[in-house]
């Protein structure tokens, strides 16, 4: 920081002005001239001040031409990125043919990448069709992996058989992860049959034999649909093959044993995986802690959660959701405020799994007011509720016999763009029926019809149970008979 101006201390002598003899106006003219010296110096000092202006305009002119670049360069920059975004806004309009065989090729592979991460499958396929009709195009397998993936998770195991067969056909041998991709496209939609004949074609594929994530992916789809003996059968191929579980296989195995009440299984998969020395992390962890929270084995619960941290593994947001669900269903309020606190106090931020399970868990307890007040904090975050969150509400108003809040509830879905599924309007069916308003539940059918879902037969035999418990039993009744039975259908 520059100082201020200071004063000259006394002590310090300030050197006197020399007066100089003023020169005689009748001094000859010879005499006033400068000496020759000085003429020269002023020539120097004239050249030099001459050169650095010339520097200096030729500075301005090389900082003008380049700022008049950049905005050449960057309206060069803003088409070009116009053109990019024009091409992919129309590309799904496109077909191959004349004038398209040249687009460029950043803009189509963003296109895919995009409708790829979005899992628009025809809009992928489509774009993959104008790639292969570009001139600069050459098959890539990873392309290939990627939309057979895609397939996969979106379960059209046909279409990625297609292509499956067109990357052979345009010269891509098949690899490890074409065929694991292919095997997770059929396991996902259940067809097995497919699915362990192309295992069968790996085997006798040199190159292609099945690894751990191949097995991986069949177990996990076998679990799905709950046929464990498929698994055991898949484990035992992998031990043949000298192919060891990972720590994802495990995880897999222990998370689907316990969601399916098979604690023996669990704890046995648990302690194998212990003896294979394969790690468990905080997905082990979580897994194990959700299957004996949910079945009230709250003891047991906190025994392995102790375990785990001593183990090293350390609990993360889901942990705590999953402890936070647990004390809640078992209306164990103080263990679940201290979980809160201690969220609090290590700042774990609230995702809207948490607070749907404390909503849910005020809600149970019947403790309305701090539900709301939850709710209000909620939307204070800007977290969007979801359907959880309003089925939370229906439920816990439906016990209370608030009719007003119910309707409350139905002015949120009205402001917002919530996606409502057949669960919804399964709570809001038993929350009208259960403080008798049933005019208003037999309205749930036309409002399901706006928002084209069907009723199940959950919706229909609630609907009768609050009817029959009023003593109703008329053509309504009848009518929702013969909907639950299949006799008739609701045509949405």
């Amino acid at each position: 920081m520059a100082a201020g101006p200071v004063a000259a201390p006394s002590s310090i002598a300030v050197p006197s002005v020399r007066r100089h003899r003023a020169l005689s106006p009748t001094a000859s003219a010879a005499s006033r001239e400068p000496p020759r010296a000085w003429r020269a110096a002023g020539a120097e000092e004239k050249a030099r001040r001459g050169k650095e202006a010339e520097a200096d305009e030729e500075a301005a002119e090389r900082q003008r031409k380049e700022e008049v670049n950049r905005k050449i360069a960057s309206r060069k920059a803003l088409s070009v990125i116009l053109r990019r975004e024009a091409t992919k806004a129309v590309l799904d309009k496109r077909k191959p043919g004349k004038g398209t065989r040249r687009l460029l090729p950043r803009t189509v592979l963003e296109a895919l990448h995009d409708r790829v991460a979005a899992l628009r499958w025809d809009s992928a396929l489509k774009v993959f069709e104008l790639m292969r009709d570009q001139v600069w195009y050459r098959p890539h397998i990873g392309i290939y992996i990627k939309l057979i993936t895609m397939l996969g998770k979106c379960k059209q195991p046909e279409k990625a058989h297609e292509l499956f067969q067109a990357m052979i056909d345009e010269g891509c041998a098949p690899n490890l992860e074409s065929y694991t991709a292919l095997v997770s496209a059929y396991s996902r939609s259940g067809r097995f049959r497919e699915a362990f004949e192309l295992l069968d074609r790996m085997k006798d594929n040199p190159g292609c034999w099945p690894d751990v994530q191949t097995y991986s992916i069949l177990i996990k789809s076998c679990l799905h649909a709950y046929d464990f003996e498929k698994v055991k059968s898949l484990l035992a191929d992998m031990a043949r093959a000298g192919i060891r579980p990972n720590t994802v296989t495990y995880n897999t195995l222990i998370d689907a044993y316990g969601k399916a009440g098979k604690f023996a299984e669990m704890e046995s998969t648990l302690l194998k995986m212990l003896s294979q020395n394969c790690k468990p992390d905080v997905w082990t962890m979580n897994s194990t802690l959700r299957a004996f929270g949910s079945s009230g084995q709250i003891e047991t619960m906190e025994n392995c959660y102790e375990k785990f941290q001593t183990s090293g593994i350390s609990p993360n947001i889901k942990t705590y959701n999953i402890l936070l669900d647990s004390y809640g269903k078992a209306k164990m309020y103080e263990k679940m405020g201290a979980v809160m606190e201690y969220m609090q106090k290590y700042y774990y931020s609230w995702t809207i799994v948490t607070y749907n399970v404390v909503i849910d868990a005020f809600g149970r307890a019947g403790d309305l007011e701090q539900m709301e007040y939850i709710f209000r904090l909620m939307k204070s975050e800007r977290i969007k509720p979801n359907c959880v969150t309003l089925c939370s509400l229906v439920r816990a108003y439906g016990r209370a016999e608030e009719v007003k809040k119910i309707k409350t509830v139905l002015r949120i879905i009205e402001n917002s763009d919530i996606t409502l599924d057949i669960v919804f309007f399964n709570c809001l069916v038993d929350a009208y029926g259960r403080v008798g308003c049933l005019a208003e539940m037999w309205d749930i059918l036309d409002l399901m019809k706006e928002h084209r879902c069907k009723p199940d037969k959950v919706t229909c035999t609630t609907m009768i149970k609050w009817f029959l418990i009023k003593g109703i039993d008329d053509h309504r009744v009848q009518y929702l008979r013969d909907l639950k039975d299949g006799r008739i259908t609701d045509d949405t």
